[in-house]
């Protein structure tokens, strides 16, 4: 699984499925990508790939430890379709 966050493809350090969603370690610009995205409405937050692919998500926590960024995600309804 890989994240979709406006129009870039983000690849993060280490995904991991959770009950609700996602939780990904993120770091340097993909973490800022994503802060932009979910503080400032900057893009939409998507999951590419696995059973949650093109579901939208959002930021439901933010955990930083040392030199690791871990970002929880929660699903948002369905996912997108494709025309």
């Amino acid at each position: 699984m890989d994240l979709i966050i406006g129009t870039r493809h983000i690849i993060p350090d280490a995904i991991t499925r959770t009950a609700t969603g996602i939780e990904a370690v993120l770091h340097g610009d993909a973490l800022l990508s994503l802060l932009n995205a979910a503080f400032h409405g900057s893009g939409t937050i998507e999951v590419l790939g696995g059973d949650l692919d093109r579901h939208r998500m959002e930021v439901i926590g933010i955990q930083m430890q040392g030199c690791e960024t871990r970002v929880t995600l929660s699903a948002m309804g369905a996912g997108q379709r494709l025309m």
